[in-house]
């Protein structure tokens, strides 16, 4: 059986990544309970969230698709991303990662992996893999740049070496974002984005998608899986929007597991002698995201007299055990965190200065403005929402709360021409892996707009430094000393918490290992 691999930071910079090519003993933490194995039966997974129904792994940002991906697709690694190490790794597809040079890594495979269609995983799928997820046009663009800016070459079928030398930033970018992109077929790839990747999922992981019947995707365990055919013999994954809905399907034992606990349904689970509950530090903030290019908060002042107006302690109260304290744009468990110390808090003194200085005294002047959220997929969005809308009117921003049912709440989220619908908008943002630009320079640069559409020279400029550190002990100091300092300097989104993933599931399945960012290994071999 293969083994989880020494788990080491990736902090050497240019030097060669030794020591990690070596399989060690299986982690239990990773090993999905015998118990429930041996029942025979599929795993019921309620969803909180719906699906996008493109199931290209590039074309969309949707995190339940994405934990979807996470049993059916392989990476090139995983990283557990725990509190005290995150930038661990796991290797799976890949057997060793070496930094050649500032500007070439070197990515070797193992040469024993099939897709579910058949096909051998080679390099060519990697190479593959790489371009097609940098293209501009892809909502899940393959950071760090795009395809022009890569030599992507491949010496054998198994080894891929990755040159950065056009684009002017290291390759060590690669390192994190190894365990970002699930890797696709070179042959579906080659059909383009209305061909197979959108029709279905083709992975090499431990389970095989078969079919979408509705609100239900189905799954089943992969014969020809590396580590061996899984026990569990399939996965219904079932998008089921009403919290209490997942909670008397968990109790009455029609579901498996379900996500996103409320907190009050916290202490009724934990009554349950038959039910068990993970909670897990996640790589998700939530954030009250502003316009920014759009009146009001196109001006920097407004939106930080708008951070100053809350209390985020009265979130935290709110949540309970669902969300951590946290002062930066990214979660703890993420490369480069650290309490920023002028993260802005609550003071309603500074808030009236600010709205005063920006032609807005005691808010006078200001327009109808328009908060958006969701209810039913994170937990307590429209009860913190109306206590965060009271204390902004408080302060005389005239706030109007929009809650919307996720589907209908995600048609309104992106940026778009003129900025968007609403002044403000809820939404938190998951990424499976370490790296830190998957948030800051996916939504803070003015060359992507997410949801913000923020434009800033001097923030683009910081971006592009600490990307381009030609070590990762340098490009930590960068981020935590110029550009996370800068970004509270301007705050275009406030990060109101880090997210607590809080699972409860069947007590037999004690033991499933649940990652930070919500995806799950059941893949234990019968």
């Amino acid at each position: 059986m293969v083994g989880i691999l020494d788990r080491r930071r990736f902090l050497q910079g240019g030097a060669a990544l030794a020591g990690l090519a070596g399989f060690a003993q299986i982690d239990p933490d990773f090993l999905i309970s015998s118990a429930f194995a041996q029942t025979g039966k599929p795993m019921v997974f309620l969803s909180a969230e719906n699906i996008t129904g493109n199931w290209d792994p590039t074309a969309h940002t949707t995190l339940s698709q994405k934990n979807i991906e996470g049993f059916v697709m392989g990476f090139l690694t995983r990283t557990p991303m725990k509190l005290d190490d995150p930038g661990a790794v796991v290797y799976e597809l890949a057997t060793d990662i070496q930094l050649l040079d500032p500007n070439r890594l070197q990515i070797k495979l193992r040469d024993d992996i099939v897709f579910h269609d058949g096909k051998p995983f080679k390099a060519e799928d990697v190479k593959a893999t790489f371009e097609y997820g940098a293209l501009p046009d892809r909502p899940a663009q393959w950071y760090p740049g795009p395809t022009e800016t890569l030599t992507i070459t491949t010496p054998d079928d198994y080894t891929v070496v990755v040159d950065t030398s056009k684009g002017g930033y290291p390759a060590h970018l690669f390192i994190f974002l190894a365990s970002f992109l699930p890797i696709m077929s070179a042959k579906d790839v080659a059909a383009g984005p209305g061909g197979p990747l959108s029709q279905r999922l083709n992975g090499t992981g431990p389970f095989k998608f078969v079919e979408q019947r509705g609100n239900d995707t189905v799954l089943e365990a992969f014969d020809g899986y590396f580590r061996g055919k899984p026990a569990i013999p399939g996965i219904s994954f079932t998008f089921t929007g009403d919290s209490t809905t997942r909670m008397l399907s968990l109790m009455n034992g029609q579901a498996s597991i379900v996500e996103r606990l409320e907190p009050e349904q916290v202490d009724t689970v934990k009554e349950n002698p038959n039910i068990a509950i993970n909670e897990v530090v996640s790589v998700e903030n939530k954030y009250l995201w502003f316009r920014c290019s759009k009146p009001p908060f196109n001006d920097p002042r407004v939106r930080m007299a708008a951070c100053h107006a809350i209390d985020r302690t009265l979130i935290g109260e709110i949540l309970g055990s669902a969300g951590r304290a946290s002062a930066n744009f990214v979660s703890p468990v993420k490369f480069g965190y650290v309490d920023l110390p002028n993260y802005p808090a609550y003071d309603p003194e500074k808030c009236q200065a600010l709205l005063a200085e920006a032609g807005f005294p005691k808010g006078e002047g200001l327009p109808p403005l328009e908060y958006i959220t969701s209810v039913g997929f994170y937990p307590k969005t429209k009860e913190y929402g109306e206590v965060l809308t009271a204390m902004l009117n408080e302060q005389g921003f005239p706030v109007s709360l929009t809650v919307l049912e996720p589907a209908a709440w995600n048609e309104q989220l992106y940026h778009r021409p003129g900025g968007g619908p609403g002044h403000m908008v809820d939404c938190g943002w998951s990424t499976g892996s370490p790296e830190p630009d998957l948030v800051l320079r996916t939504h803070f640069h003015s060359s992507s707009h997410r949801i913000c559409g923020i434009e800033d020279a001097e923030l683009d400029a910081s971006l592009d430094k600490e990307r381009s550190a030609p070590t990762l002990e340098e490009r930590k100091t960068i981020l935590e000393t110029e550009t996370m300092p800068l970004l509270a300097s301007k705050m275009p989104a406030l990060s109101l918490f880090t997210s607590v993933m809080i699972h409860a599931m069947q007590k037999d399945l004690v033991g499933l290992y649940i990652y930070p960012d919500g995806s799950i290994d059941a893949s234990k071999p019968a």
